[in-house]
């Protein structure tokens, strides 16, 4: 893979247009059969918690790239190929209403980068796709939820569509999603009626119908409005009023509450136009995603032997550590915002394990160290973007090169993004590296 960057200089912010090229022999755009894509629905048997929860990424479906130095294969722009989908014909809604969110939803999990950037572009609009096409279904139908026959039918058409449209056909298996998503799962409330007189709905639609997506996640507004809203239609607070010593298993009320929370979105879908409803969607999704690290760390064993008494800068230890963020960095791309609990948490691994010393600075390792070829996404709902002469492109988000935090403790519970105090690390005094992952 070939990254072209441009840069831009804007206030105290580098916004890098990382445009990527797809390798000749990789994952082949084919013109998928019915077939083909019931088997890769079967990949996913089991429903997602929830659609806005920080999603898992399986390591089965990252893709592996060259270590830095080793020869790439030819590279071409990465353009879709779209052909006319085979549908079941069972599904009822007109999918025309829907194109252009299905267009937008194909292009951010474009194959073979949905992959990469499925836990931070793809899956979030995956999700809030079904979000707004359960609203859409219940303009005529009154009920909020799809029948289980009927939502197997959409799901497909759905997956179908985006695949004929130049999308990954492996989403279902990228995402954790199945048809599911589209049906109520165990909460009681599944019509229009009875869901607005459960729910103060003025008070759900002003919190939600604007989000701003800079202060919501931090001082959030439609978010607790949302599990208000799901705490009314599940029923847990009426049963816990009528017998305050019954126990129910948190279990129980979590799945209730998640899929009485998919009525709520379902819910706004359908009360809020369809570009609102996503917008809304995206930026509550990247509340979550922000909060969690998804990379998966193996144990450094190798780092924790090599710089464990290290006091100053060391050639074994730096080798060691800079080997190590490169096998993490090839995962996937993360946020600004990821990559400092990420580099939180893996420090507190190695603090855990004696190495008190703060490595990152001693081997020059910086923020953007942990993300696929050192590019950063925005913090804030991003889109891949595409260009009919250099194919598909998306913005990392840097500002030269930020050093990686050191916790100042073996535990990440006390980080906070939103404290008033939190800021970005400082500037580096050099840009010079002693082993870095990457030469300049």
């Amino acid at each position: 893979m070939s990254c072209t960057y441009f840069v831009a200089a804007a206030m105290y912010r580098r916004f890098l247009l990382f445009s990527i090229w797809l390798f000749g022999f990789q994952e082949a755009l084919a013109l998928q059969s019915p077939s083909h894509v019931s088997t890769m629905l079967n990949l996913a048997n089991t429903p997602s918690n929830e659609l806005f929860d920080p999603l898992e990424i399986s390591p089965s479906v990252i893709p592996h790239y060259p270590f830095q130095g080793e020869p790439l294969p030819p590279v071409y722009p990465t353009f879709p190929v779209t052909y006319e989908p085979n549908l079941t014909g069972r599904c009822p809604v007109n999918f025309d209403s829907l194109s252009d969110i299905m267009d937008k939803t194909a292009s951010d999990c474009s194959q073979p980068f949905a992959k990469v950037v499925g836990n931070v572009i793809c899956c979030p609009q995956l999700g809030s796709l079904f979000h707004v096409f359960r609203g859409f279904f219940s303009r005529k139908f009154h009920e909020l939820v799809l029948e289980k026959t009927v939502a197997n039918d959409c799901f497909s058409d759905i997956i179908s569509i985006l695949a004929s449209k130049g999308a990954s056909t492996s989403l279902p298996a990228i995402c954790s999603v199945t048809s599911a998503n589209l049906t109520s799962g165990s909460c009681p409330v599944t019509d229009i009626k009875s869901f607005e007189k459960a729910v103060n709905t003025s008070k759900l639609l002003e919190a939600c119908s604007t989000v701003d997506p800079i202060k919501e996640c931090c001082r959030p507004i439609c978010q607790p409005a949302i599990a208000e809203a799901a705490l009314h239609i599940s029923g847990t607070q009426l049963m816990i009023n009528a017998n305050k010593n019954a126990v129910l298993g948190p279990s129980h009320i979590d799945t209730t509450i998640t899929d009485c929370k998919g009525m709520v979105y379902a819910y706004l879908s359908l009360k809020l136009s369809i570009d609102t409803a996503n917008s809304a969607f995206r930026i509550l999704s990247a509340c979550k995603v922000n909060k969690v690290c998804p990379l998966e760390f193996k144990q450094p064993s190798e780092v924790i032997k090599a710089c464990r008494n290290v006091a100053a800068p060391s050639p074994s230890c730096c080798s060691s550590l800079n080997t190590y963020i490169a096998g993490i960095q090839k995962q996937m791309l993360i946020t600004n915002k990821q990559a400092i609990i990420c580099a939180t948490v893996f420090g507190s691994m190695l603090r855990r394990a004696g190495v008190m010393t703060n490595i990152y600075e001693l081997c020059d390792v910086d923020l953007k160290d942990f993300s696929v070829q050192g590019c950063l996404l925005r913090s804030f709902p991003a889109d891949l973007i595409f260009d009919n002469s250099s194919g598909f492109s998306f913005i990392c988000d840097l500002t030269d090169n930020i050093a990686a935090p050191w916790p100042l403790s073996n535990s990440v519970s006390s980080l906070s993004l939103c404290a008033p105090e939190m800021s970005l690390p400082a500037l580096p005094t050099t840009t010079l590296k002693n082993q870095g992952v990457f030469s300049s």
